[in-house]
């Protein structure tokens, strides 16, 4: 049984400028997306496109740009009216306090989708390019988040058996019991298993949207895995089913990646032409 080694959210303290580890893990993020997105200009259909539809370095600095946009402001919304509805439908202005902490994934999933269209639509390219462009380059930016999370001592594992090598104690939580480490759990599956195995599909020619329905059905399912072993959110608990909130709204996630693969293979038109 380990003990949660209460790692200092502050990594570097500048007079009033605190520099906090949970930032510098999205920097770490968006940094692997520019690496990965530069990358990913050498697959096919990008590689090959030309004359106006050219792809280039440009492209994916802006696509990052506006993703982070979308990450922000989806994420805040996001969690505002999935996870506290209430609480924010009372208090509007707090919804501007994004310091005070509070994200959700599918919120910052759909800000993420509404930038891509903008994009798509100011580019003139079809809007299923660009998010299977944008899909293999996001789990390494949500495996930074789950360390982060880790570094913060938040979104602690449900309870486990002592005898469970791993099993970590989380005093923050309020309790001395051993626990699973969750967020290492999400850091494994929905970080580093995800991207090899989208990185691996994706960089093969695809029909258009195969790439971004493979994102949305392997997340919504490794994140429905990973919900089991995380403690709910305690002003929630358990909904209907005996399932949390996280995981209910991974299954509209994994119906409409199962339905867009189903469109992409009846289409039958090349993945990004």
């Amino acid at each position: 049984m380990l003990m949660y080694p209460h790692i200092d959210p502050v990594a570097l303290q500048v007079g009033p400028l605190a520099i906090h580890w949970y930032g510098l893990t999205y920097l770490a993020g968006f940094a692997l997306f520019m690496w990965l997105g530069t990358l990913r200009l050498a697959h096919e259909p990008y590689a090959s496109l030309r004359g106006g539809q050219a792809w280039s370095r440009k492209d994916v600095e802006d696509i990052l740009f506006l993703g982070v946009l979308g990450v922000i402001v989806g994420g805040r919304l996001g969690y505002c009216l999935f996870y506290k509805p209430e609480y924010y439908a009372a208090h509007p202005l707090e919804v501007f306090a994004v310091w005070q902490g509070g994200m959700s994934f599918h919120g910052g999933m759909l800000g993420v989708a509404a930038a891509m269209l903008w994009y798509a639509h100011s580019r003139h390219r079809p809007w299923l390019q660009v998010v299977d462009f944008v899909a293999p380059c996001v789990p390494t930016g949500l495996a930074a988040g789950r360390i982060g999370n880790f570094i913060n001592g938040e979104l602690w594992g449900r309870f486990a058996s002592p005898d469970l090598p791993w099993a970590m104690v989380f005093p923050q939580s309020g309790s001395m019991q051993p626990r699973h480490p969750s967020q290492i759990y999400q850091f494994l599956l929905e970080g580093l298993l995800l991207f090899v195995l989208l990185w691996l599909y994706a960089r093969r020619p695809r029909k258009r949207g195969e790439v971004a329905a493979a994102f949305l059905v392997g997340y919504g399912v490794l994140r429905f895995t990973a919900e089991y072993f995380r403690e709910p959110d305690s002003y929630l608990g358990l909904l209907s089913l005996g399932l949390s909130m996280g995981q209910w709204l991974c299954l509209p996630m994994i119906a409409a990646g199962a339905a867009l693969w189903l469109w992409a293979q009846r289409a039958g038109a090349a993945h990004g032409r």
